[in-house]
């Protein structure tokens, strides 16, 4: 379906924030280990001590802007704010209430008032929505023909292109973030694992020449800082979860044969979506 032009906004935004909070994270990472690296006093020169004071600096550096603009944010808001235009497009689009008039104008007012009242409550994302697709309609010729279409034309594109496919969507993500989950937690464990094992053999010979363990500490901590932050187990047992009550929504979907029944499976469904997006929003501020 083709959206209204807020929500390409706030999605924009909101893809474009989180790319520069993991962009900042990862750079964070990556100095902290050549700083670690350069703890090791491999020179003694002035310019070795320069360029560690600067990686130092730079680290500072970055942790000073990420806190200061802080675009996980402006990431969590502006997604928050992407998918409520979502779910209320596809209530407008398939008449479930408030959008059930009889009239077309009634229903596009009602719309038009809701979205106001969203994009009201999120003026504070004007500078991270603009210049993206501000000129879009809101209320989308597919979504007019698709509210005008029969029930069962409606309910057959509810089930295919929001109920089927939200259902691969979380069932994709929850392998993928449980296999990622396991990836990375084992990348830390063997750097652990590694850090010890030059340990162990200094305590058998302590006149052996050691493996520096910094960097290593380093690797390993930013692993599993980084599990920590993509929240991998969390995810996957959410998606799976969400996987699980869309199957159960797609059964009322199904049965509903009339429009006041159909009208109130889609809001079952929809609220399903907004309150997996608002435990997603919870965790990711935990």
């Amino acid at each position: 379906m083709k959206y209204p032009g807020l929500y390409n906004s706030a999605d924009v935004a909101s893809n474009e924030q989180q790319a520069t909070f993991l962009r900042l994270i990862r750079a964070e990472y990556v100095l902290l280990f050549l700083a670690s690296v350069l703890s090791l006093d491999l020179s003694s020169s002035k310019a070795y001590f320069g360029v560690y004071a600067a990686v130092f600096l730079c680290s500072m550096g970055v942790l000073i802007f990420r806190s200061v603009t802080k675009p996980e944010q402006v990431w969590y808001q502006a997604r928050a704010l992407a998918e409520s235009v979502k779910t209320l497009t596809w209530r407008f689009a398939m008449r479930a209430q408030p959008f059930d008039d009889a009239r077309a104008a009634d229903a596009r007012a009602d719309f038009r008032k809701l979205m106001e009242d969203i994009l009201d409550s999120n003026r504070h994302l004007g500078s991270a929505l603009s210049g993206t697709d501000s000129a879009s309609p809101q209320t989308t010729d597919e979504m007019m023909s698709i509210r005008d279409s029969p029930r069962k034309e409606r309910k057959d594109l509810y089930l295919q292109r929001r109920i089927c496919d939200q259902r691969k969507w979380y069932e994709k993500k929850a392998r993928s973030n449980k296999r990622s989950a396991k990836v990375w937690m084992g990348l830390g464990i063997f750097a652990y694992a590694l850090g010890f094992s030059f340990i162990v053999v200094r305590i058998a010979d302590p006149a052996m020449p050691g493996w520096p363990t910094e960097p290593l500490i380093v690797i390993a901590a930013s692993l599993i800082g980084w599990t920590q932050i993509k929240k991998f187990n969390e995810l996957a047992s959410a998606y799976t979860l969400t996987a699980h009550e869309i199957g159960l929504t797609a059964d009322l979907i199904t049965d509903a044969n009339s429009d006041e029944a159909f009208s109130a499976a889609v809001n079952e469904a929809e609220l399903a979506f907004s309150r997996e997006h608002t435990q997603w929003v919870a965790r990711q501020n935990n």
